[in-house]
């Protein structure tokens, strides 16, 4: 006697044929897509990614209505929703108020040399610590992560003594040396270049006669592009935004976008469409770096991660 219970059902669905399994045996179905085959999304993937959109946008948006109406309308209830005329008038205003083009000059110096000083010093520190061998690096590795349990207030009155007597008060340098690298950063880099570079990629440089700077420069550098790009655009938009520090050591005539700012927010009255005219310019140059690079960095990224 013959049994096709170990033979495909007739009136089994072809996808679900090869399921069927001899009586006495449990089946399974698995619910993860076939190599090759891409699951689509459906209307409430795409309707959550649209109110993540709405929500995210929404304040933008909002910081352009209040730049484009004037200080009465703004402080009426309910606020408008709808943009006003006085957009360009508004932003003349604040340009002028301000000194808006000197800061945006200074954030542009100040975050861009800060980022990139990041990136450089905490890849050579991460490198150091997560793959060379000498002597007191766990002591090192530690105290740089206590000092990320330190409050930068408990800093500012020897930091700023620091920088008067080196002549920087007022100035940027006071600014940027303070930050030239960070300790997130080089803890961050040296996770990534723990698991991400091979131990046997720096074996094979050092076979091939090359030092710890040629090893860096063209073993390091491709593996760890993707976390230095992280790096460098958390470090760029904490510069730009960064308030405490530079509002400290500098002044109304040389200031950074944070800080003149608040020439907008001084007087008995706040105008508050002058000042969300303010921080409207404050933003743009971030979001524009977004849109025009925004390309090149995932791709960098992408480059980056596929070499490693």
């Amino acid at each position: 006697m013959t049994t096709d219970t170990a033979r495909p059902r007739a009136d089994v669905p072809e996808p679900l044929a090869d399921t069927v399994a001899p009586a006495g045996r449990r089946i399974r179905l698995s619910l993860r897509p076939r190599a090759g085959q891409q699951r689509k999304a459906g209307p409430v993937a795409y309707a959550l990614l649209a109110l993540a959109a709405l929500l995210s946008l929404f304040p933008l948006y909002w910081t352009m209505v209040a730049a484009s109406t004037d200080n009465t309308r703004v402080s009426q209830t309910p606020p408008p929703f709808l943009p006003g005329p006085n957009l360009l008038k508004n932003l003349s205003a604040a340009w002028e108020d301000a000194a808006m083009g000197t800061a945006l000059v200074n954030s542009l110096i100040v975050a861009m040399t800060i980022a990139l000083s990041t990136v450089l010093f905490a890849t050579l520190a991460g490198f150091a610590f997560a793959k060379l061998r000498f002597r007191g690096r766990n002591i090192l590795l530690m105290l740089v992560i206590g000092t990320m349990m330190v409050p930068p207030q408990l800093s500012v009155v020897p930091l700023f003594m620091m920088m008067t007597e080196l002549g920087w008060g007022q100035k940027l340098p006071a600014v940027i040396f303070p930050t030239l690298v960070s300790a997130v950063g080089v803890f961050f880099m040296r996770q990534y270049l723990l698991e991400a570079l091979p131990d046997e990629l720096i074996e094979a440089g050092r076979v091939d006669g090359a030092h710890s700077l040629r090893i860096f420069w063209s073993v390091v550098l491709p593996v760890a592009r993707p976390a230095m790009a992280v790096v460098f655009m958390i470090t760029f938009v904490h510069a730009w935004n960064d308030f405490f520090w530079p509002f400290i050591v500098l002044d109304m005539t040389n200031p950074t976008i944070p800080v003149a700012l608040t020439q907008l927010s001084a007087g008995y009255v706040r105008d508050q469409s002058l000042i969300m005219a303010g921080a409207l310019l404050g933003t743009l140059p971030l979001l524009a770096m977004f849109v025009v690079f925004g390309k090149q960095i995932v791709g960098g990224i992408m480059q980056g991660a596929v070499k490693g």
